[in-house]
């Protein structure tokens, strides 16, 4: 008996049938990757960009006024020549050749006043002067032919040709001229010296200024009358202007008196103007007015700048601390020094940004001094720590950053 002989039915491969949750994972996955992969693709796109500094390194320094501060004060800077020019005469103001804020020299010509009846007065004594001179002139003439008239007499008289009363007469003439030739001679004298009190007042019509110095006010105009002396409440100026010695400027201070011993001459003093309060001004103490005053029980201190600067200015209010006499120790207080660039202000405080591990960081400083373009910080910075110059655009605390190479 023969075998069936296979079939094509029977050479068919069979296939289960797929599981419906096994093909929702797979898919799942797909997604996810995709998701993934769009996330990450999202995140790099969006990610902050390093933004480029420029960078230096603070530089660590010693503050040369690290004496210890005994005492704080405050007072006024004045100047010691300061004067309200003003005329020797009574007059009436016809120019006036200076404004405020203009530097003057040692008698230049401020102001003139109306020399109208001055230079009369001074034609008529030089005219006087000139008639005595001419009248001195003709005694002299006359007082010569009288003293050849009495010679003459008198050699007659040897021999008696001429009268003892002819004689007498010429001697009394020959005296009487004499008299008047000197008294003519002091009658030219007194009116050379009226002629110079004339002249002396021409010259007091022009005012000049008595030192050199800058105009700090103008006090009088064309047409006004001014005097040496006050009109009791006219309409008379008693100064063309105010000139101030720019040279003289120092601080006055008034300090208690129970504080008075911690300050003497030649001590050290770092001064704050009100204006400037970041800039320390180097001082010395000039001297110690020896009296003090009973209603506010203070005594004065007079203290001077050791370099001017034209920031300075009368009547300026500043601040004053006292140092500690003496060479400064080695444990003075060690400040950095960074370009004046790097400091910005925010919120009312001085901040700067350090670059630290390709971040930017805010730091909080305290200023001690700026001095021309270089800031001196007394906290908030360590010496050799990167500052970034000129802040850019957009730059916050936590900002990536490169920082370019010099």
């Amino acid at each position: 008996m023969s075998l069936p002989k296979p079939s094509l039915d029977e050479l068919r491969i069979e296939r289960r049938p797929e599981s419906p949750a096994g093909s929702r994972i797979w898919l799942l996955v797909v997604l996810g990757v995709a998701l993934l992969l769009v996330g990450a693709g999202v995140w790099w796109w969006r990610m902050p960009k390093a933004i480029e500094i420029r960078t230096v390194a603070a530089r660590a320094t010693v503050d040369a006024g690290g004496n210890r501060t005994v005492l704080n004060a405050s007072g006024y800077v004045v100047a010691r020549r300061e004067a309200t020019v003003s005329s020797k005469i009574t007059g009436k103001v016809v120019e006036v050749l200076i404004e405020e804020g203009m530097s003057v020299r040692e008698g230049q010509v401020l102001a003139r006043l109306d020399d109208t009846n001055v230079k009369a007065s001074l034609r008529l004594a030089e005219a006087e002067l000139a008639s005595a001179r001419s009248g001195l002139d003709e005694t002299r003439a006359r007082l010569r032919q009288a003293e050849l008239e009495l010679k003459r007499l008198t050699e007659l008289a040897k021999s008696r040709i001429a009268s003892t009363a002819e004689l007498d007469q010429a001697e009394a003439e020959a005296a009487a001229l004499r008299a008047r030739l000197a008294k003519q001679e002091q009658d030219v004298n007194v009116s050379e010296r009226q002629v110079a009190v004339w002249q002396q007042q021409l010259e007091d019509t022009i005012i000049r200024a008595p030192f050199a110095g800058v105009v700090t006010s103008k006090n009088a105009q064309p047409g006004e009358m001014i005097s040496p002396v006050s009109a009791g409440g006219g309409f008379t100026r008693t100064g063309i202007c105010t000139i101030v010695d720019m040279a003289s400027l120092e601080i006055e201070i008034d300090v208690n008196e129970g504080y008075i011993n911690r300050v003497e001459a030649g001590q050290p003093v770092q001064a704050t103007l009100d204006a400037y309060p970041e800039w320390k001004i180097p001082c010395t103490v000039i001297a110690t007015i020896p009296t003090a005053d009973r209603q506010k029980s203070t005594v004065r201190v007079r203290v001077g700048f050791d370099k001017l600067d034209r920031r300075i200015l009368p009547e300026m209010s500043v601040k004053v601390a006292f140092r500690e006499t003496g060479v400064a120790t080695v444990n003075a207080a060690r400040n950095v020094a960074v370009p004046k660039a790097a400091l910005q202000e925010q919120n009312g405080r001085d901040v700067v940004w350090v670059a630290q591990n390709g971040r930017a960081e805010r730091r909080a400083v305290t200023v001690s001094q700026v001095i021309g373009e270089e800031a001196e910080l007394s906290a908030g910075l360590s010496g050799g720590e990167r500052v970034v110059v000129n802040r850019p655009v957009g730059l916050a605390d936590g900002s990536p950053v490169k920082e370019l190479t010099p």
